[in-house]
């Protein structure tokens, strides 16, 4: 489906979505497609997806967040991807981490459109150089595949720190990579948002 009046029906029906969320999210997705035109924040040829391949996508995963985690980090966020959704969605506080500082441009200003249940704090560095984060939760989108984001979110978290982490249809390839130098426990989601994509639950990870 193409039509983004209908996606965005779609969207409101799926997450129950009161005025003021919905409001928030309406401001998102034009700043974003105000901004796409300047810089490449999201694939090009899904912008008239907008709002069932970036705005649902991010906020199926708000059911995931394990209860009581106040705590997520967002690593790579670029367009604040899933992270300034699902701050919309519950009250954590939200590291949002990218290096690109054209993105936190405009992630600052979605910052001043946008109502939030929980607190945002953008760091302007690559996940490797920040102070560790201790988050209870470890997120990525579109960021690196999964041999590579573990180190660098191992770096943010702690001995019951779960990570979501949505992927595309090599998940099962990445997987059996990243368990040479891993050990975890994992939960597989099937994505709502497309047929092949899944979301890992990650807990208990372990360098070998």
């Amino acid at each position: 489906m193409t039509d983004p009046a209908a996606q965005r029906q779609q969207v409101i029906e799926r997450f129950g979505l009161n005025a003021a969320t919905l409001e928030s999210l309406d401001a998102y997705a034009d700043l974003l497609a105000r901004w796409q035109k300047k810089i490449n924040l999201v694939g090009p040829s899904t912008i008239q997806a907008l709002w069932q391949r970036h705005i649902w996508d991010s906020l199926q995963l708000a059911s995931l967040l394990p209860q009581g985690a106040p705590s997520v980090a967002d690593l790579g966020s670029g367009a604040g991807l899933p992270g300034l959704l699902l701050a919309q969605m519950r009250p954590v506080t939200l590291h949002s981490v990218e290096s690109d500082s054209r993105k936190i441009a405009f992630q600052r200003q979605a910052l001043a459109q946008m109502a939030f249940c929980g607190k945002v704090v953008l760091h302007n560095k690559r996940a490797e150089a920040l102070t560790p984060l201790n988050a209870d939760v470890i997120t990525a989108r579109a960021f690196a595949p999964l041999q590579s984001l573990l180190p660098l979110g191992y770096h943010h978290c702690h001995e019951t720190t779960e990570w979501i982490l949505p992927k595309g249809q090599n998940v099962e390839a990445e997987l059996e990579e990243a368990t040479k130098c891993w050990t975890f426990k994992v939960k597989t989601v099937h994505s709502e948002t497309h047929e092949e994509a899944r979301v890992l639950c990650l807990s208990e990870v372990k360098p070998r």
